[in-house]
């Protein structure tokens, strides 16, 4: 790294070549340029040249890569786009400021897409036909605002660059990426994963709270903070974050928080998770595609709910900036040889053929007002447009007959004049206290997996059905002392139902009832084949629903889902707190103790079937595993002893 006087940054404008900016801290400007290289795939970003030497990679990973995951999305063909990093130096951040452009930047034709109350109506749909039929717990449906743009892509790069250098605190990272025919520049609150050193880190952030006129005080947070909404938002973005953290991470990932994340004009919640993993950082990057709170979960189910109610592409919503940093112990054996630091491309302006687009959107749960989720999407655009300068960062802003709010603070007053809210004592006791809620198994440090447990030496097999909750529970039976591998319900062989010690039958979206599914229907036969055999079964969620119907038990959709819901139940005599996730549930008759060979916990007066147990075979319709289980632990054990009691009778 060397050091560059400002006037370079005037210079990249006109030199026409590639070049990225990054504020990562509050000192300092990187400045990259180099070669840019599409590929198709992650695995094609070139960590190192031709003769093998390691080298530094800035890509922009566009939305369409969930493909290589094998979810759907609307494909656009937006490139992975990599910036082969040949020169590197660094820049005082006052300094830049001081040469950068200033003369505003005119839009023209500006509006959003959709019309707010299309939005709306997508927002009930999403609610009634998607939460409400148990596809998910929630999703997240993007609007775009765009406006055209008669300026140099460059140099409005340049410009809305220092807009937000000056005008926005708060962003994980502050950016400006010029490449042949696109312009991204933006102030990202959010890192999606990081890997330094062998310690992978996930940064969920969820709950919008933006800011009223004259600044967010004491009484106006506490009022978000209480949300119920925004609490369970948060809560359930963190279990979702927390499967893809059991996915890459040994030790399953740890969780601490929550903390505030204040911006200019919006302030958000967010926990940090932290993990350990050998995996190359492009591997890490594809297990963590994307985030849930700009997706959905579950995340494969999330994809499949955008792509039917977003009529047009992402483009780089969503999806991430990631730079890759040789290590300087890359020779260490069994290391990666790359760092990761991956931001989530949210808050980003692109300007594309002189058409500039600002993509937001609202997080759907089932206590979503649809005008609420207008408004969230009309404070997140006008919270861009207003950093960038492109409106006025206070009042009311007509941009060519589109109405859009902008949030009316002193954006003029220096960070240091404010003191952050985080430091109040009320506001850090209520944040503190939200973890009286969750489960100790996430928050606390994991004892090492080679310590032991009570089925050691046991092994299971868990089925996949589309939610990767799978890698949350797969993580806590290893805890258990099982060996444990996980199989996707189009994968497994009936030779493997047949031969698993344990089958661990997994939780998945939709409707147990549905007859039209591949995916149900093969479920169905996993269940059915294990219960004949007499061998041992879990049925978790989904397929304790599918098991309890074998048993000729009503299965029937809740009046309202149970998303991201944290219930004190009764499993065989024992209270536990659970988190649930359900929009169907198997109901018997208030009082019913057994069915056949299966006792039965239900809820007293619904009659909804919490747990079943009996020869061979056990099942419960919470997830033990959430964060939200803070008996989790416990109440898998006894269910697991219950299923494995024939084998150890």
């Amino acid at each position: 790294m060397t050091d560059a006087g400002p006037a370079a940054l005037i210079e990249l404008a006109a030199r026409g070549i590639p070049f990225a900016l990054l504020a990562r801290d509050e000192a300092t400007i990187e400045v990259l340029t180099g070669d840019v290289v599409d590929v198709d795939l992650l695995a094609d970003i070139p960590l190192t040249d031709a003769d093998g030497a390691p080298q530094e990679v800035l890509a922009l990973v566009p939305f369409r890569q969930v493909r290589e995951r094998g979810f759907v999305c609307h494909d656009d063909g937006a490139p992975l786009r990599c910036l082969i990093v040949r020169d590197r130096t660094v820049i005082d951040r006052d300094a830049a400021i001081a040469q950068l452009p200033t003369a505003p930047i005119p839009l023209t034709d500006a509006g959003f897409d959709i019309a707010d109350d299309d939005y709306a109506a997508i927002v009930r749909r999403v609610i009634a036909d998607e939460i409400g039929l148990g596809e998910g717990a929630n999703f997240v449906i993007r609007r775009d605002f765009t406006a055209g743009v008669d300026a140099d892509a460059a140099t409005a790069a340049l410009t809305w660059f220092r807009a937000l250098l000056e005008h926005e605190r708060g962003a994980y990272w502050t950016f400006a990426v010029v490449t042949p025919g696109h312009v991204a520049v933006g102030a990202s609150p959010e890192a999606h994963v990081s890997a330094r050193d062998g310690v992978v880190t996930m940064n969920p952030i969820s709950g919008t709270f933006r800011h009223p006129p004259g600044g967010a005080t004491v009484e106006t947070l506490t009022e978000f903070l209480e949300s119920t909404k925004e609490t369970e938002e948060l809560f359930m973005v963190v279990d979702e974050e927390l499967k893809m953290m059991s996915a890459v991470c040994s030790d399953g990932g740890r969780i601490t928080g929550p903390r505030l994340k204040e911006m200019s004009r919006l302030t958000h919640t967010e926990y940090v998770l932290r993990g350990r993993s050998r995996l190359d950082p492009r591997d890490i990057l594809r297990e963590t595609m994307f985030a849930p709170t700009v997706t959905g979960s579950p995340m494969q189910n999330a994809c499949t709910v955008i792509t039917r109610h977003e009529t047009t592409p992402r483009g780089y919503y969503s999806g991430v900036a990631a730079l890759f940093t040789p290590r300087t112990d890359a020779i260490l054996a069994g290391e990666s040889t790359h760092d990761l630091d991956a931001p989530i491309l949210i808050r980003t302006a692109y300007l594309v053929d002189g058409r500039l687009r600002v993509p937001v959107g609202a997080t759907l749960v089932r206590h979503s007002d649809p005008y609420g989720e207008v408004s969230e999407t009309h404070g997140k655009a006008a919270g861009v447009l207003g950093a960038i300068g492109a409106v006025p960062r206070d009042g009311r802003a007509e941009l060519a007959g589109a109405a859009i709010d902008a949030a009316a603070i002193d954006e003029d007053a220096p960070s240091g004049d404010r003191r952050p809210l985080a430091d109040d004592a009320e506001i850090a006791t209520l944040l503190a206290s939200r973890n009286a809620r969750l489960a100790a198994f996430w928050l606390n440090p994991q004892e090492p997996l080679t310590a032991g447990g009570p089925f050691q030496g046991r092994s299971a097999i868990v089925v996949d059905a589309e939610d990767r909750f799978t890698t949350m529970l797969a993580h806590q039976l290893r805890h258990l002392g099982l060996d444990v591998r996980i199989v996707s319900w189009s994968d497994i062989t009936d030779a493997q139902i047949d031969d698993a010690e344990l089958i661990v039958s997994g939780p998945g979206p939709g409707d147990p009832r549905e007859r039209g599914s591949a995916r149900m229907q093969r479920m169905r036969e996993v269940v059915a084949r294990r219960r004949d055999s007499g061998r041992p079964l879990l049925a978790v969620c989904l397929s304790h629903q599918i098991l309890a119907r074998t048993f000729g038990i009503e299965l029937a959709p809740l009046e309202a889902p149970h998303q991201g819901l944290q219930k004190t139940i009764d499993i065989f005599g024992v209270p536990a707190s659970i988190g649930f996730y359900n929009t169907f549930t198997a109901r018997v008759p208030a009082g019913t103790t057994s069915v056949g060979e299966a006792e039965v916990a239900a809820d007293p007066v619904s009659g909804d079937v919490y747990a079943l147990r009996g020869p061979g075979f056990a099942s419960v319709q919470g997830h033990l595993e959430s964060i939200l289980s803070r008996d989790g632990m416990t109440t898998l054990e006894r269910l697991v002893s219950a299923a494995l009691s024939p084998v150890d009778a």
